[in-house]
């Protein structure tokens, strides 16, 4: 029961945060989601897997 108690209080404050920073940011948006926009993870220049967006394409560099 403790362990439960503490994994639902994780999760609650996780779920928290995302809502705070949703609410705090402009339109609901989160910025720099998209990978192709991280040069960390696209070292190669290749499009997002998700939108097909290239790093040039994506509003938030």
């Amino acid at each position: 029961m403790k362990l439960f108690l503490i994994t639902l209080a994780l999760l609650g404050i996780g779920v928290a945060g995302i809502a705070i920073k949703i609410w705090a940011k402009k339109d609901g948006k989160f910025a720099g989601t998209c990978a192709s926009q991280n040069p960390h993870l696209n070292k190669n220049g290749e499009p997002c897997g998700y939108c097909g967006k290239t790093a040039d394409q994506c509003e938030n560099r």
